[in-house]
């Protein structure tokens, strides 16, 4: 029975162990991505958002919390309208947690105890009004029992916390989406303006081959990083949308080669000449016929750009001009952690974020792999 090519690439790539492995780790981070803030550990991993009294604290570290709303004053302003940033930073938190080492209660109050490993909290024990916790009146009674169901929790920092005393889990799970999301937007910007300007060159030849084959020369011989500099200070801004697009504007090169030497070869093949003889337009002969040849070389150099891209992001957020505190991007947090090398928490805080930049760039890199082999039709395939 006659199948489909695309039946065998899917059966040479599923009998790749390596490529459906990192297809896998890959399907993993994006699903963390998409769910976010549904998964943390600690919903509010940004901003200022941390306990000084927990600061670089090993991983495996309990806590004791206590909650008591915030006032109208100290509440999130952020706007509502801007649905980018928050779903990329989130909202403050509308209750306020102090880790506490102990608690009782004395008449109206609660006294809370200092953690006592910290010398920042030696010696200050707190008292606060029942009803100030609890955010309302009430009986004696009633006010410490409210206080005990819902005002006090505790909670496991599994990987420790970061210089602001911030849960490094949940930045970890978090930064997936910077990485994901400068990949996804690099890639797709790069394949968009390398298809365009490669289908030009290679379709029309002659003077407009030269010439904008020279621009992907020069565009070629600057360094990636240097390019993104340049672009991040023509722009004249810093931040997650300045990178995605700088990052983007550096990678289309590749992608406009592949598609320049692959028109090459087809604009004299048989089908073209008949679409030609037929008076299709150009671009419909180049979109609807042309192009459509290239998925297999140009899904293989999008996962490549989109490892590069991973890469090129934490290089810059790690040099301050990428991503800005206190988005959790892996290369900040890797600067961070730098920052305290010497220190006993920064053995941790470098390689954690390091081994995630590692272990999706490696997955993508597979999956290209993977893919290469699945599009080449010499690769056998097992029945």
């Amino acid at each position: 029975m006659a199948r489909p090519p695309g039946y065998y690439v899917r059966q040479r790539l599923w009998q790749n162990r390596p490529a459906v492995a990192g297809l896998a780790f890959i399907a993993l981070c994006t699903l963390v991505a998409l769910l976010g803030y549904w998964v943390l550990p600690d919903n509010s991993p940004n901003a200022n958002h941390g306990f000084v009294q927990i600061q670089k604290e090993r991983p495996g570290l309990r806590v004791q919390l206590l909650r008591q709303p915030l006032p109208d004053s100290a509440r999130d302003t952020q706007a509502a309208d801007n649905i980018f940033a928050t779903w990329l930073h989130g909202r403050e938190p509308d209750v306020l947690e102090t880790p506490i080492g102990g608690y009782q209660f004395s008449g109206d109050s609660i006294i809370l105890e200092p953690l006592s490993a910290h010398s920042a909290d030696a010696g200050r024990r707190r008292r606060l009004a029942l009803a100030d916790v609890v955010g309302r009146p009430g009986s004696r009674t009633e006010l410490q029992q409210a206080v005990r169901q819902n005002h006090l929790s505790t909670r496991t920092y599994w990987l420790g916390t970061d210089k602001a005393g911030r849960d490094e889990l949940s930045r970890l799970l978090l930064g997936t989406r910077i990485s994901l999301g400068i990949g996804l937007v690099a890639v797709l910007i790069s394949v968009v303006l390398g298809m365009a300007v490669g289908a030009v060159a290679g379709y029309f030849g002659g003077w407009v081959d030269s010439l904008l084959l020279g621009v992907m020369t020069v565009v070629w011989s600057i360094p990636g990083i240097m390019l993104v500099i340049a672009i991040s200070l023509a722009l004249d801004s810093k931040g997650v949308w300045v990178s995605f697009v700088a990052v983007g504007l550096t990678m289309w090169v590749d992608v406009a080669r592949v598609v320049r030497g692959q028109m090459l070869s087809l604009r004299s093949a048989t089908f073209v000449e008949a679409g030609r003889v037929l008076g299709l337009p150009t671009a419909r002969l180049i979109a609807r016929h042309l192009l459509p040849n290239m998925r297999g070389p140009l899904i293989v150099l999008a996962t490549s750009n989109f490892a590069a891209a991973i890469l090129l992001e934490a290089g810059l957020s790690f040099l301050g001009l990428g991503v800005q505190p206190p988005a959790p991007s892996w290369g900040l947090m890797v600067k961070e952690g730098y920052d305290l090398l010497g220190t006993e928490a920064g053995l941790w805080l470098t390689l954690l974020p390091g081994a995630a930049i590692s272990l999706l760039v490696l997955s993508f890199n597979l999956l290209g792999n993977g893919l290469r082999d699945a599009y080449d039709p010499k690769t056998p395939v097992a029945v």
